[in-house]
């Protein structure tokens, strides 16, 4: 007979986990996937020993994986596009003209806010990243800056527009599991979003300044890429269309995945028509990305990379993440963690601080942004109705932690996925992502002083406003 897990047991997993974690950071320097392996067999053992047999466990882990199934198959078209906009010169046009027209002195703002628009209109902070943010990064390159500092820029834009667009798969989840609408959840955001993202503007500029002051732009260096991109892409401003065409899509709200496959296989076609790559070496861009030897170390280090290959590193670590996801979830384990927590909320303070601290917990736990929405919203929902505050606000509050905030865990999948794609760890990125800090750090002011924080009356459990 199954029993109830104790306090003591529902916490060994996470805290094994952030110990391997924390090894692996620290001595091991082997990446996130064994830690989080680790976690998956203390899970494991905690839910045996808790009654569950070995079936059972299998269950809840796959289970766990099935709900990433979507996201898998949109990490691998991903994979696919950076390679294909790279061999069809896409990518290197963005490149050839950044380089040739920003400004040193305003360069890092205009990463973010050029970041944050084009994820608005795509919905998706990965695909952003893994485009117009590999682009800047190889301009900052150029222009001397470092390579964490772009980073950072690009991860706060990208999940700007990833939070407000009506097309993210987040921002979308996050108020359903709240039990609110999308609109007002939208609109709710804006309170912590645009402040936010204004502060973190100011910041990128006063920084962008110092390091302007602190050295000069490489002209060499820049000449040399400029250069290098000329020989050997064909550099035309009709390539553009593609990253137009692509918002385009988005704007018509195309399904994700059939639109990401038709810009994908763009990509390929213009490659074989307009660089004059055979359909042979586009099908293996296709599957292990591109290779470039320009002789330029600083074009050759960003312009290597994509295909398919490339993200089954990050898609592994999805896998395994919603694996131990699903196993605190159909074990009640994150439940048992929280009633304490919940128990002492006497106020909306409490309650907002209470809900990001929980949903900082899932994503130190396992690395997943759709486990970090959605085992908080479901177990705090009955609270926020209970103490009279209307759901919008934990939708909100999810959100801030499980969408953004989650950049901030090393191990956890977004902070994988940015280093895979921009070559910048999450140790150099992590300061430098302004807006991903600010974020939750803004919802724990409102809670406190009550700004911004909505109050509604439920009439009883199912949520039906008196």
């Amino acid at each position: 007979m199954k029993k109830q897990l104790s306090f003591g047991m529902s916490i060994i997993p996470i805290l094994t986990l952030i110990g391997a974690a924390a090894c692996s950071i620290f001595f091991w320097k082997a990446g996130m996937h064994i830690p989080l392996l680790i976690g998956v067999i203390a899970a494991s053992l905690v839910t045996i020993i808790g009654g569950w047999s070995f079936d059972d466990v299998q269950k809840m882990m796959v289970n766990g994986v099935s709900r990433a199934l979507p996201a898998v198959f949109i990490l691998l078209i991903i994979g696919i596009i950076v390679g294909t906009w790279i061999a069809s010169g896409v990518i290197p046009t963005i490149i050839y003209y950044g380089l040739s027209i920003i400004k040193p002195e305003i360069f890092v703002p205009i990463v973010a806010l050029v970041t944050g628009i084009v994820s608005i209109t795509l919905g998706s902070s990965f695909t952003s990243i893994a485009t117009i943010g590999l682009a800047f990064m190889v301009i900052g390159e150029g222009l001397g800056f470092a390579p964490g500092l772009v980073a950072g820029a690009v991860i706060s834009g990208a999940y700007f527009g990833d939070k407000l667009s009506p097309l993210s798969d987040t921002t979308n989840i996050a108020p359903v599991m709240a039990e609110t609408d999308l609109f007002s959840h939208i609109k709710h955001m804006l309170w912590d979003t645009l402040p936010a993202f204004f502060i973190a503007i100011i910041l990128y500029w006063i920084v962008s300044s110092s390091s302007v002051a602190n050295q000069s732009a490489d002209t060499q260096s820049i000449e040399a890429i400029l250069s290098g991109l000329d020989k050997v892409f064909m550099i035309h401003p009709l390539l553009l269309l593609v990253p137009a065409f692509t918002i385009f899509l988005m704007i018509r709200r195309t399904s994700a995945i059939p639109a990401l496959m038709i810009v994908s296989l763009l990509g390929a076609i213009l490659a074989i028509i307009v660089q004059g790559v055979s359909i042979s070496s586009i099908i293996q861009v296709m599957t292990n990305g591109y290779s470039l030897d320009s002789g330029v170390k600083s074009l050759d280090s960003l312009m290597n990379g994509g295909g398919l290959m490339s993200m089954l590193g990050t898609i592994a670590l999805l896998m395994i993440a919603t694996a131990l996801g699903g196993i605190l979830e159909e074990t009640g384990a994150f439940d048992t963690l929280t009633k304490k927590m919940m128990a002492k909320v006497h106020s909306t303070g409490n309650l907002i601080s209470s809900t990001i601290l929980s949903t900082f917990v899932v994503a130190f736990a396992s690395g997943a942004q759709f486990l970090a929405i959605i085992l908080p919203a479901r177990t705090f929902v009955g609270k926020y109705k209970e103490m009279g505050v209307d759901t919008k606000n934990l939708s909100r509050c999810v959100e801030a932690a499980g969408t953004v905030g989650i950049n901030l865990v090393p191990w956890g999948v977004p902070a994988v996925f940015a280093y895979s794609i921009l070559g910048a760890s999450p140790s150099e990125f992590i300061p430098y992502a302004f807006f991903v800090i600010l974020v939750p750090l803004i919802n724990i002011i409102f809670g406190y002083t009550g700004w911004t924080i909505s109050k509604k009356q439920y009439g009883n459990e199912k949520g039906i406003e008196q």
